[in-house]
């Protein structure tokens, strides 16, 4: 069974997909790492991020790897374990231009489909399972949360590594980015048709965790 959980940051996908990746024993993916990978790579090589040719160069010379022997995996870029560097303010600004370059979408959505072949049991998170990576998932969930909430938790998340953030204008930088991703042209944010949705904004993450674990358990006991 392939599963895809969907939606926009900070409505808990990550985590969420994470557990029920574990509570099911399946594999997860978190393809938002790759799109930080590429970010970092390009950090660190000092890109100018309005460039689509110079991040989709990086792109073609970064190679991406999950480690699932892990639990969560780890993520190499070019055999450096990078998972602890894929979650600061500026690696999360820069993915964000990043993710808007068609080349590098395609390229990292092919090797999205590459690992669904060769983990079938997988729980896959992002923006565009659903709808353009794996279209067939057996299984679709997509995650939605208020804004204010959504950015009360990346502070808290941002905050936890020790950087200073103004709540505020990190909600700000959340709907900008929101309206970017489902305006691109390739791989826009949007809810698949057949997905099931889950406000967030008032539950847990065991709660969230419960329902989806629960809906896979009866598909998968049918």
């Amino acid at each position: 069974m392939i599963m895809t959980i969907d939606g926009p940051a900070g409505t808990g996908k990550s985590t969420v997909a994470q557990a029920v990746a574990e509570q099911l024993g399946f594999d997860f993916l978190d393809t938002g790492a790759m799109y930080r990978a590429v970010a970092l790579a390009a950090v660190r090589r000092g890109c100018n991020l309005q460039e689509a040719r110079e991040l989709a160069f990086v792109a073609r010379h970064a190679r991406i790897v999950f480690d699932f022997s892990k639990r969560p995996p780890d993520v190499l870029l070019n055999g450096e374990n990078v998972g602890h560097l894929l979650r600061g303010g500026q690696v999360t600004g820069a993915a964000s231009f990043v993710a808007q370059v068609p080349e590098i979408r395609q390229l990292l959505v092919e090797q999205q489909r590459q690992i669904g072949q060769a983990r079938p049991n997988l729980v896959s998170e992002g923006r565009d399972q659903g709808t353009v990576v794996f279209p067939d998932a057996q299984l679709k969930f997509y995650l939605d949360a208020d804004p204010a909430e959504r950015a009360r938790r990346r502070a808290n998340q941002l905050r936890a590594r020790g950087e200073v953030v103004d709540v505020a204008q990190l909600q700000r930088q959340m709907i900008e980015r929101d309206t970017r991703d489902s305006k691109r042209a390739v791989g826009p944010l949007s809810r698949p048709a057949d997905a099931q949705v889950i406000d967030t904004t008032h539950l847990s993450q065991r709660q969230v965790v419960d329902q989806i674990v629960a809906v896979a358990r009866a598909r998968i006991g049918g």
